[in-house]
């Protein structure tokens, strides 16, 4: 006769099969790997297991090899873990809802876990069997003599421990610690055949979870990739329809402006038909000013590096702008320190990101006020030049800094909304950046640019 296995025997071998089957059922419910990491960690802990009394999740950087602290859960944070899903217990699964995860990683003890980083260091002997020979480390192994790796168990007053590889293609991904500090309860060998079982299907579930992850976000960085393709190519034709379109009008509105500037000067300037023909030229001068905007944005330009002395481009652009400063009534205050500021760039095209500044300045304080540059060496990532324009005209709104520098976007009644964009594009053309914020009663436009050695291109 074959011999019967024991009534308690048979129930324990029940119940640990109904474990794993719920176990296994809950890897497949969820590709989110915050939540499935929490559902192995809390299922190991759960008073419906009573499996362990803690357990902590570490991950491999691959990187730099080193295992970071992810959370840990304990038996009074593990309480959220409920039964769903199937007819039958074999068929049923477990699930914790994101509140119950919220206050596991808000836990001091899962708050120390993060906090905790392991060198993966060939010399311990825990991390040389779990990590590299991705084997189980059980309590009481002789050879492990506490060093500066495994010395994380001391700091998270962990002493009699387990630890578990998560293993995925033959590599670790992981590591899982558990042990029983309440109770001191041993680990016995049926439990280490347990957490074998079970970190054996969470290390390929975790893989399963990573790539799923790393799919999506190369699928979301190629949707995005493909809309910026789909609008560039869009910009690009509009840019040569409006650099068309303009070249096509600009002989007409020449002609006219012509004809109505002779018509200003041979009718008498207070007669109503004089009016009408100030106000053709003067409109037709804003178009002309709004056609050659645009085709500057639209032409690809052609930049002539040379070495350059930013210093001596903003004192020539002061002289251009003498008289629309002096007719305004605006001071211009001036701080060049350290000099000579040179950098590789065409001086034409930086003068005239300067001037495009300064003139917008005085354009937002018609009644005076005060402008101040100041010119001076950094050292940021590189060697740089920071130029830096303040004035005094009532500052940008907040909500409109962000589009500044966006095509078209103005706020000036007759403006073409193209002046920023084009200093934006000489500046990132030379390597350079601008940003602007409001400062005091005013505004503040700073441009930074690479400095250069003296010597000059020939």
């Amino acid at each position: 006769m074959e011999a019967r296995t024991p009534p308690k025997q048979a129930a324990k071998q029940l119940d640990e099969l109904t474990i794993l089957y719920q176990f296994s059922n809950t890897m497949l419910s969820t590709i989110r790997l915050n939540k499935l990491t929490h559902l192995i960690l809390t299922a190991l802990t759960s008073g419906r297991t009573m499996l362990f009394e803690q357990a902590m999740l570490f991950l491999r950087n691959e990187k730099t090899g080193m295992l970071l602290g992810m959370f840990g859960v304990t038996q009074d944070t593990a309480e959220g873990l409920k039964v769903v899903g199937g007819e039958t217990a074999l068929s049923s699964r477990w699930d914790i809802d994101d509140d119950v995860i919220a206050n596991q990683r808000a836990s001091d003890f899962s708050k120390h876990v993060r906090a905790t980083r392991i060198e993966a260091s060939m010399d311990c002997a825990i991390i040389r069997r779990v990590i590299h020979e991705l084997r189980l480390y059980a309590p009481g192994e002789e050879g492990c003599q506490v060093c500066e790796a495994c010395d994380f168990t001391h700091r998270l007053g962990v002493t009699a421990f387990a630890v578990a590889p998560l293993v995925a293609r033959d590599r670790a991904l992981g590591i899982i610690v558990v042990d029983n500090p309440v109770s001191n309860k041993a680990i016995d060998h049926d439990d280490l055949n347990f957490l074998q079982l079970i970190a054996n299907q969470a290390g390929m579930a975790v893989e399963n979870s990573m790539l799923y992850n790393r799919v999506e976000e190369a699928h979301t960085s190629l949707r995005e990739a493909r809309e910026r393709l789909v609008h560039g190519e869009r910009l690009a034709a509009i840019g040569a329809m409006a650099a068309n379109l303009a070249h096509e009008l600009k002989n007409p509105i020449v002609t006219i402006g012509g004809f109505a500037g002779r018509l200003v000067k041979g009718l008498p300037r207070d007669s109503r038909e004089h009016q009408y023909a100030d106000t053709i030229v003067k409109e037709i001068g804003r178009l002309e000013r709004m056609l050659a905007d645009i085709l500057a944005f639209s032409r690809k330009p052609t930049i002539c590096y040379n070495i350059c002395d930013v210093g001596e481009i903003l004192v020539d652009c002061f002289a251009s702008c003498a008289t629309t400063l002096e007719d305004h009534g605006i001071m211009l205050a001036k701080t060049f320190e350290g000099g000579p500021w040179m950098t590789l760039g065409d001086a034409h095209q930086l003068k005239q990101v300067f001037l495009n500044l300064v003139l917008n300045a005085c354009e937002a304080m018609p009644d005076g006020g005060a402008l101040s540059v100041s010119l001076e060496k950094v050292s940021l990532d590189k060697k740089c030049i920071l130029v830096s324009i303040q004035d005094s005209g009532g500052g940008i709104p907040a909500d409109m800094l962000p589009k500044i520098f966006n095509p078209f976007f103005t706020t000036k009644p007759q403006g073409t909304g193209l002046g920023l964009a084009i200093v934006n594009r000489i500046l990132q053309n030379h390597g350079g950046s601008i940003e602007a914020r409001s400062e005091g009663n005013g505004a503040m436009f700073t441009v930074t640019l690479q400095q250069a050695e003296h010597t000059r291109i020939t």
